[in-house]
């Protein structure tokens, strides 16, 4: 089956949601928790800068990685998975076949 071609139940669509959402809020509290670590370490301009280019990095990073179209909801959440962003048990919902495709994926 084409992974972009899924058809989502409304169901499907929720543990999605939830799941997505989850995955994004993990991984913006470790982004939080660095920001302040580099923050308390602010000594010279070189490091506010050095901040600044970080939080630079991870907004284009995490804008262009959370993309919730169905047509690449598959493949975003085997690279969530992959980082460790996202769990098994976020997945708990959805349809067996999508969950495989995730996985797999994942594991490549």
């Amino acid at each position: 089956m084409n992974a972009r071609n899924l058809t989502w139940s409304k169901t499907e669509k929720s543990v999605a949601r939830q799941a997505f959402d989850s995955a994004y809020r993990r991984e913006c509290a470790t982004v939080a928790q660095r920001i302040n670590a580099m923050s308390r370490d602010i000594a010279n301009p070189t490091d506010m800068w050095r901040l600044h280019d970080f939080l630079s990095e991870k907004r284009q990073e995490i804008d262009t990685k959370y993309d919730y179209r169905y047509s690449v909801l598959i493949f975003v959440f085997a690279r969530l998975m992959q980082e460790g962003w996202l769990h098994a048990s976020d997945l708990d919902g959805l349809h067996a076949e999508k969950v495989s495709m995730i996985q797999a994926l994942a594991n490549m």
